[in-house]
């Protein structure tokens, strides 16, 4: 096996290759990741038998999850446009927060949106509402998109009961409330900066968006589903997700209720609940024939294929990343560095992130190499280190992350656009997140 500085520079090597591949030789994302995928494994010193079979395993873990969210999400996306939902609820939001707000209104819905669920679920069940309201608006969708994107990487990084968030919260033995309490104080103005302010400064500094169309313009307001309705069924999932991480608290943990609201409180089952419900709410109910129904359906889906590849093959990268031995060795450097705690949750969950691509696991490691050296230190609150650990878990996404790839292909950027919106939007998520904990660290 290489040295560590050795492979550090192979991994580093391997993202500006990819990088170069993408941009410059204009390769499609997919083959790109496969390329530099194997390359890397290759270099590293992995042997040639097994380096297939471990992408695989990396691509496959994620495409697990990825694909049955993104296919669920994106029909029940459909059902929201067709039937006109989404743009009841674009014309709601725009109402209450008014035209100039509307990127603080999208933050706002993903902060309360994201509380139960994944990153991933969350982007799918809002990117509708996001479209709706810039076209409406005819403004650019990543002014909305942005804000939107960084409420809800800012619950899951810090907020409980994100996994990632839970198993730190118990690897430092943290209060769940007073984590909860203090990733309030420090989320909400970074979710601001990060997404309303900083979109505002960088949107008109990214290619201009192909035109917006306003889904359903012309129908006239009575015509469109109901708010409450729409509403219902957009957050049907979000509810029993929030039920699932709850149950073991209103139930016997064991018990078959115990079960059952684990089962319904699963993203896939709760998302698959919901598409089951805007069938009638959104389609039956409104006079659509199960024939349209199915047409939306299979219609939605197709698109979906390459976003749920390049995000499964970014898996893969990252992968291995974590076989060839680069995120091992990044992991011994931070170690070696003497650091305050608080900091070195940051600095070690932020390797741990650049290296793997995967919040979660950024977390979980930093938080199982933290928590001994954070016992000897009683003087630091646990909760603050959950939340510095959360906060370097999202720092600097690129091309090992499957958020980046979503953000890019959803909203049509290049490459570059990406890194400049959502790649400096997630480092200052991170960033400021760190400076308010320390800030608070010196009050409580």
């Amino acid at each position: 096996m290489a040295p560590s500085a050795l492979l550090l520079l192979e991994g580093a090597a391997a993202v500006a290759v990819l990088i170069a591949l993408i941009v410059r030789v204009r390769l499609s994302p997919f083959i790109a990741l496969v390329l530099v995928s194997l390359g890397l494994a290759l270099v590293t010193g992995l042997p040639p038998a097994s380096i297939v079979k471990a992408f695989e395993a990396g691509v496959g873990s994620a495409l697990g999850h990825i694909a049955l969210v993104v296919g669920l999400g994106t029909i029940l996306g459909k059902m929201m446009v067709e039937s006109g939902g989404a743009d009841r609820i674009a014309r709601t939001v725009i109402g209450f927060f008014g035209a100039r707000r509307a990127d603080w209104a999208m933050m706002t819905v993903a902060l309360i949106v994201g509380l139960p669920v994944f990153f991933e679920v969350g982007f799918v069940l809002l990117v509708p509402i996001v479209f709706a309201v810039a076209g409406r608006l005819r403004q650019h969708p990543m002014r909305l998109g942005l804000p939107m994107a960084a409420g809800l990487s800012v619950v899951h990084a810090m907020v409980p009961p994100h996994p990632a968030a839970m198993l730190a919260t118990q690897a430092f033995g943290a209060d769940v409330g007073l984590t909860v309490l203090f990733a309030l104080i420090v989320g909400v103005p970074t979710a601001v900066i990060a997404g309303p302010l900083y979109g505002r400064f960088i949107v008109p500094r990214l290619a201009p968006a192909a035109p917006v169309k306003t889904l359903v313009e012309d129908v006239p307001d009575g015509a469109l589903p109901g708010f409450g309705i729409t509403l219902a069924t957009l957050l049907l999932p979000v509810v029993l997700m929030l039920l699932g991480s709850v149950g073991a608290t209103i139930t016997a943990p064991g018990s078959g209720a115990d079960q059952i609201i684990r089962f319904v409180g699963t993203p896939v089952v709760a998302l698959l609940a919901a598409v089951l419900a805007s069938y009638w709410t959104l389609g039956l109910a409104r006079g659509l024939s199960m024939e349209t129904i199915q047409r939306y359906t299979n219609d939605c889906l197709a698109p979906t294929a390459l976003i749920t590849l390049v995000v499964g093959v970014g898996a893969g990268f990252g992968r291995m990343l974590t076989e060839g031995g680069v995120s091992g060795a990044l992991v011994a450097l931070a170690a070696q560095w003497h650091v305050p705690v608080l900091l070195l949750a940051w600095l070690i969950a932020a390797l741990m992130r650049v290296a793997t691509g995967s919040a979660t696991v950024a977390m979980a490691t930093a938080a199982g190499i933290v928590a001994p050296l954070a016992a000897a230190q009683p003087l630091v609150r646990p909760e603050l280190l959950v939340l510095a650990t959360g906060a370097g878990s999202v720092v600097l996404s690129h091309v090992n992350d499957g958020g980046f790839w979503l953000v890019k292909e959803y909203f049509g950027l290049s490459v570059a656009d990406t890194i400049r919106s959502w790649t400096a939007c997630e480092t200052l998520i991170s960033v400021v997140a760190l400076l308010l904990t320390l800030s608070l660290s010196l009050v409580v």
